[in-house]
């Protein structure tokens, strides 16, 4: 489903600097056309605060839809229109670009990426994802390493973006499953448990990018 007028965008602009590819703003979208589709000027989700945006901003955009799906799209800053107030100009999204996620079922993507786990205060060790996704992660690990079903672990994952800009996302998450490889290694499914949002949306915005990757090969 494609968004229509009145609907609200929530939106992060793609940055070299981590700590502004992590601000959420949100605007309502005032009209859509074949050739643009017009934003009020966006406001951060946390404070309110007008966010200025410049032409050719590449921006990663959601919206809800019925069921609490949220739908997933790149586009770019086209331009501005000034009328009764002034009005942000972005590409519509065609409707195979757009991926939809919902809450219960997220997208996941295989990636190898690397990832900081810690079991204990003195049980602390590196390893490599082997997918990533909005509702958890699994990873491979050494066989010899202390990790058992059900064990709450805190994790800090490596997120390369394809803006050239690397940041992590923390989370607190349940092992749900081990399985045991033939080449002696581990490889361990974790569900999150304890995630903010903000680290949540880092992780799907990696694997809408990854996934987008995938489909032009």
């Amino acid at each position: 489903m494609l968004p229509k007028v009145n609907q609200i965008l929530y939106m992060q602009v793609n940055s070299v600097d981590p700590e502004e590819a992590q601000q959420e703003y949100k605007s309502r979208i005032a009209d859509i056309n074949e050739n643009y589709m017009s934003l009020e000027v966006p406001l951060h989700v946390g404070t309110g605060k007008l966010k200025r945006l410049y032409a050719g901003d590449q921006i990663n955009a959601y919206y809800i839809t019925e069921g609490g799906v949220k739908n997933y799209f790149n586009t770019v800053i086209l331009g501005f229109k000034e009328e009764v107030i002034r009005l942000v100009l972005i590409k519509p999204p065609e409707p195979e670009q757009i991926t939809k996620v919902q809450r219960r079922n997220f997208l996941r993507v295989p990636a190898e990426l690397e990832i900081a786990v810690k079991v204990t205060e003195q049980v602390m060790f590196t390893a490599i994802t082997d997918d990533v996704g909005g509702g958890g992660i699994s990873f491979l690990c050494e066989g010899r390493m202390p990790v058992k079903n059900h064990d709450m672990i805190v994790c800090w994952l490596l997120l390369p973006f394809r803006n050239g800009a690397i940041d992590h996302a923390n989370f607190k998450g349940e092992v749900v499953r081990i399985k045991a490889l033939e080449n002696g290694k581990l490889i361990v499914m974790v569900q999150f448990a304890e995630i903010a949002d903000v680290e949540r949306q880092k992780v799907i915005r990696f694997c809408f990018e990854r996934q987008l990757d995938f489909r032009k090969r």
